[in-house]
């Protein structure tokens, strides 16, 4: 279905404002709010899809019109807790309009970390107490059109409903174009990293095209990817992981490459990180101002800097690079300081290698391999 006539056909449910968090499947949507409304007013991409619930529902109690959510199923998890205890109506009673991308969609190729989420998710959306539509490559006017006759009367009683996008069911949309602003790529930012960490650091890569680069620069350098940690799922928990490595192997460096977007999702994740004060662990941060992974739509306008918000938390040498002189420059000055609290920003440009492949481990084959290489 074209995204245009999707939109159009959620105005006739009252829907005149729009939030979420990006997906892949989703893009289209997405490229199409964004041309339409930027970033304020009408459409707002919040940090985390409970946050976007929450929103939602304070525009309803404004407006009393409903609003729609979108995000990716695995942000399903995110957004239960407002739409159980707070939109459900047992409690409040406030309808919103959900548009969730199906990843993982069974007997549809998807990438291992969408396998259980893909499979339970018809079910995670009923047992939220909403309504569940399909849109798929065979949806037509018709079928969309009693998709809104039977959705009308449920709104109006204070239920919400989703629309479960299969692979293929929204189409158009103009790609959003990132503005260049940095001098380095994610990828040559890995790279340096890897050559000025030690042959027996650790390495914990955030969710997205960090870990698929990190999995590639490795096989490029001629090393093993047993000392890495690939974050493929649980977008924004990559620093707890470390921090919880970190914690039980004091006598072991280990490196996070978070995310803006990532970082942005579970944000008191640093204060948690500072107050433990893991001097063995540096957080880095790749900061290039997008949703790469999931089309490129900015996140926060693609301004926010996390240099500032580390010191805050408390971390103890912060630094920032914006192109490789700076980032060889900062890096023996990370290494040296030993028994300091690390934070490095990195700004970047968004975009990746056309030819940027996936890792060819397994989860578990990853997992396995690392916990020999910890000695476990």
């Amino acid at each position: 279905m074209d995204t245009r006539l999707f939109l159009r056909g959620l105005k006739q449910l009252g829907v005149g404002f729009y939030t979420g968090v990006p997906d892949s499947l989703l893009k289209p949507l997405n490229d199409t709010l964004y041309a339409d409304y930027g970033l304020t007013g009408a459409h707002v991409v919040t940090a985390d899809e409970g946050g976007a619930v929450a929103l939602a529902a304070g525009h309803y109690i404004a407006t009393g019109k409903p609003a729609m959510v979108y995000m990716q199923n695995s942000g399903i998890g995110n957004a239960v807790n407002p739409l159980a205890s707070l939109t459900h109506g047992l409690v409040y009673g406030i309808p919103c309009v959900l548009v969730v991308g199906w990843r993982g969609e069974p007997g549809v190729h998807d990438e291992p970390q969408h396998a259980y989420q893909g499979k339970v998710t018809p079910q995670m959306l009923e047992l939220c107490g909403l309504r569940v539509f399909a849109l798929d490559k065979g949806t037509d006017d018709a079928a969309f059109a009693g998709m809104l006759e039977e959705a009308a009367p449920l709104l109006a009683k204070g239920e919400s409903v989703a629309f479960l996008v299969h692979k293929g069911g929204l189409t158009g949309g103009e790609p959003v174009r990132m503005p260049q602003r940095a001098a380095m790529t994610r990828e040559d930012a890995i790279r340096t990293l890897i050559q000025h960490a030690g042959g027996q650091d650790y390495f914990v890569s955030t969710t997205g095209k960090a870990s698929r680069e990190l999995f590639e620069l490795r096989k490029a350098l001629g090393h093993t990817h047993e000392r890495d940690f690939l974050t493929v799922g649980s977008m924004g928990h990559a620093n707890m992981i470390a921090l919880g490595m970190a914690k039980a192997r004091p006598n072991d460096t280990f490196w996070c490459l978070d995310g803006d977007g990532a970082a942005l999702m579970h944000l008191g994740g640093l204060a948690v990180e500072a107050q433990q004060h893991a001097t063995n662990l540096i957080h880095v941060l790749l900061n290039n101002g997008a949703h790469e992974s999931v089309g490129g739509m900015p996140v926060v306008g693609g301004g926010l800097r996390f240099a500032p918000l580390a010191e805050a938390a408390g971390f103890e040498l912060v630094l920032t690079a914006e192109n490789e002189t700076q980032l060889n420059d900062v890096l023996p000055r990370v290494r040296a300081a030993q028994g300091k609290q690390r934070f490095v920003e990195i700004l970047l440009n968004a975009g990746a290698r056309e030819d940027l492949g996936r890792p060819t481990q397994t989860p578990k084959e990853n997992l396995a391999s690392l916990m020999q290489a910890l000695g476990k």
